[in-house]
């Protein structure tokens, strides 16, 4: 998995729940909010039952904001299609979902040749174990805290026992959780140990998101802060 230095923290709004009418805007207010990468969903209407956008928006996106990190969460059948597209639209860390490939090896290497990071996501149902033959092949994990595809849902506390799980094993991996994470559940999301945070509607809705990022900062640094005066 990634390499041998702390994870740190990392807040990355979901502008899936911007308003996309005016994305670029509403992608720099993120960043000028304090944000350190945008989440960016894409769903193709089969391996989730909602559609939303790909490569064409990512490589508009670009431009306008050279220097942010792109996390693309590719809730998508066949996720070794969209590779090549998304590397060349601009995105950095490429995430699929396990459920959807036959051949995660092949599907690493393709990433990684192609110069992105690699993320492997986790729905709900997946259990973490899932993934640990495979575990110097991914720099990101993804936990998933909803049902991927679906608006509305309330956090699943219980799959941070999946993060305590990776943390423990795993100290120098990033890991990312997603699903319900905003002020009321972020401190039992960074005292699992997850440091890549993704947020949506309790940053991109508030009047102040600068004040939610910082808030989410605040509990994943004291919480990685505690972790490493315990070892």
């Amino acid at each position: 998995m990634s390499g041998h230095t702390h994870p740190c923290c990392k807040i990355g709004p979901s502008i899936l729940c911007a308003d996309l009418s005016c994305l670029a805007d509403e992608c720099r207010k993120m960043i000028h909010s304090g944000a350190d990468y945008l989440h960016l969903d894409v769903m193709d209407g089969h391996f989730v039952p909602n559609l939303t956008f790909g490569h064409p928006i990512v490589k508009c996106l670009r431009p306008k904001m050279p220097d942010i990190y792109f996390d693309m969460h590719m809730m998508v059948q066949n996720p070794e299609k969209w590779v090549e597209s998304m590397a060349d639209a601009g995105a950095n860390q490429y995430t699929f979902h396990v459920e959807a490939c036959e051949d995660i090896p092949a599907l690493c290497r393709k990433i990684q040749e192609s110069g992105m990071r690699v993320g492997v996501g986790l729905k709900p149902g997946t259990p973490v174990e899932t993934i640990l033959p495979y575990s110097d092949l991914f720099d990101v994990v993804l936990i998933m805290t909803v049902e991927p595809g679906f608006g509305g849902q309330s956090f699943m506390e219980d799959m941070m026992s999946k993060v305590q799980y990776l943390r423990t094993n795993f100290p120098y991996l990033d890991i990312e959780v997603d699903g319900g994470v905003g002020p009321n559940t972020i401190d039992v999301v960074a005292e699992a140990g997850a440091n890549m945070i993704v947020s949506g509607t309790a940053i991109t809705g508030a009047s102040d998101p600068s004040q939610v990022i910082a808030l989410l900062r605040n509990s994943v640094e004291n919480a990685i802060q505690k972790s490493q005066l315990e070892r």
